[in-house]
């Protein structure tokens, strides 16, 4: 399944509380469920205003559908092509 990573502009993000982060996190899980298996987060990471996650979904408008019925946004969308790490730099 393809994996996306998903760019959302929340004022302020790394200022948010364990308690907003966990509401925004139920949000978002309880609108995965109802959409089904075939939309699943992977994990997110917040980083000034910004917070990225990473998921995988068949195309790009489920993640946009997801989105719109939590309430947050979706600012870009990329499908990720390739992942590298330091192994990749081994022969």
């Amino acid at each position: 399944m393809p994996k996306y990573l998903i760019e959302r502009e929340i004022e302020n993000a790394d200022k948010l509380s364990a308690e907003e982060l966990q509401s925004i996190s139920a949000k978002s899980v309880e609108v995965l469920r109802g959409m089904g298996p075939e939309i699943q987060w992977v994990q997110s990471y917040v980083a000034g205003s910004k917070i990225y996650c990473v998921y995988l979904s068949p195309d790009e408008n489920m993640i946009k559908k997801h989105a719109q019925e939590g309430g947050f946004p979706a600012n870009k969308i990329s499908i990720i092509s390739t992942i590298i790490d330091p192994t990749t730099a081994e022969t």
